[in-house]
This record gives structure tokens, sequence and C-alpha cells, in this order.
């Protein structure tokens, strides 16, 4: 009985380690997991970002030169 008792303990400390590793992998392999979705999701708000500070600075820079081009018109004409 006490040998049974004992095979039984022990296989649950075998089992309960076994247990504890395969949930220690799956937490690391999640974390992995979100760290590459965070890094894709930081290249794509980048790239957003760039694309329309780009359109931002060339329509300015549009505005700039129509106002410009009136001033001279005005200026020239009198």
């Amino acid at each position: 009985m006490k040998r049974l008792l004992g095979l039984l303990v022990s296989g649950a400390v075998v089992f309960g380690s076994a247990g504890a590793v395969l949930a220690q992998q799956a937490v690391k392999q999640g974390t992995k997991e979100v760290a590459k979705d965070t890094e894709n999701v930081a290249k794509a708000t980048g790239r957003t970002v760039k694309k329309t500070t780009k359109k931002v600075v060339h329509k300015s820079a549009e505005t700039t030169r129509k106002g410009a081009s009136k001033v001279e018109q005005k200026t020239t004409d009198k």
C-alpha cells in the first residue's frame, strides 16, 4: 500500500513537472508571437506616418507656391 501510494505521488510530481515545462514553453512561444505582431504593427504605423507626412508636406508646398504666385501677380500688375 505504501509502495503504491509512493508511486502515485512520484508519478503526480513527474507529470506535474512536465505540465509546468509545457506551460512555460507555451508562454514563451506566445510571448514571441506577441512581440512579432507588435513589430509588424509598429512598422505599418511608421509607413503610414511617413506616407501621410509626405502628402501633407507636398500639399503645403503646393499651397505656398499658389500664394506666392498670387502675391507676385499683384505686385507686378501695379
